[in-house]
């Protein structure tokens, strides 16, 4: 089974430049398309309430009810493009849309310049002793100095699956990135904190230059700390597209990881979230 981690999918094309296809390119009928030309079984929709998509949740939980068997949703919950970001009353807000549509899980995007200590404040640790309670999966979008707070939140709530987006955007080839990288490792210690194997386009130092060989290293040694029940892979579409096909973005994993065996693909690929998708807890 290969279930895509990182997706997303909204009615209105949300970037700049406008494109002559706005009200199609975005739409999850696409994405299903891809997953079916590309042998992908499911795929988890990370909503993104950007632009004109403030009612992303509410059609992502229409496209779940319609295709239940192919689709999960991880709710927008306080990320920075909102209002509410960071502003009290958080878990009350995720209380809502628990109750309200039939999650896996939610989402959430910092600042860059944004030191995490929200996550581990008083507000904070409420918002998530709601989503350990209810078992739901935390996605976050975080930055490589973002990792000692997730690493607090993981200590205090071990049983919450974490997923950081994209490597954790660790960008090779700058003065930083070894330190970078040790931040990422230093959070294999804590066994919920899990790696989402997608955008490498990011982390390359040429976002256009597929295999994205100047990555390998690094994406070694995050294999080699977190190993394969901790990895989960993903495409990122259509985001993706700006730099790579769907099937690219499988095989950059697939075919170009070729320091991973095939019976540690198989988890990367799927078998791990399948199991996270399942419980919505990590079970010692």
């Amino acid at each position: 089974m290969i279930i895509d981690s990182h997706c997303h999918a909204w009615p209105r094309w949300p970037y700049q430049p406008p494109v002559p296809d706005d009200e199609h390119r975005g739409k999850i009928e696409q994405l299903l398309n891809e997953m079916d030309l590309n042998g992908v079984d499911q795929a988890v929709i990370v909503c993104a309430r950007i632009d004109r998509n403030a009612d992303n949740i509410t059609y992502i939980a229409e496209q779940v009810e319609k295709y239940p068997t192919r689709l999960h949703q991880l709710a927008d919950i306080d990320c920075y493009w909102s209002d509410d970001y960071h502003t009290p009353g958080a878990a009350d807000r995720l209380i809502e849309i628990a109750d309200k549509h039939p999650i896996k899980g939610f989402t959430h995007y910092l600042k860059d310049n944004d030191d995490g200590a929200w996550l581990y404040s008083d507000e904070g640790l409420k918002f998530f002793q709601v989503a350990a309670g209810r078992k739901l999966i935390a996605s976050i979008a975080t930055s490589p100095w973002h990792q000692p707070a997730i690493r607090k939140v993981a200590a205090a709530f071990p049983s919450m699956p974490i997923l950081c987006h994209h490597l954790s955007l660790t960008k090779v080839g700058k003065p930083t990135t070894e330190a970078h990288l040790n931040e990422l490792l230093e959070s294999a210690k804590l066994p919920n904190i899990f790696v989402k194997v997608s955008g490498f386009a990011y982390c390359s130092q040429v976002d256009w230059d597929y295999p994205y060989s100047d990555t390998m290293w690094m994406m070694r040694k995050i294999y080699e700390h977190f190993g394969p029940h901790r990895l989960c892979w993903g495409s990122d579409y259509p985001v993706v597209r700006f730099f790579m096909t769907y099937k690219h973005s499988l095989e950059v994993f697939r075919t170009h990881c070729t320091f991973i065996p095939e019976a540690d693909k198989a988890l990367i690929l799927g078998d791990t979230l399948a199991k996270l998708l399942a419980t919505g807890e990590v079970i010692a």
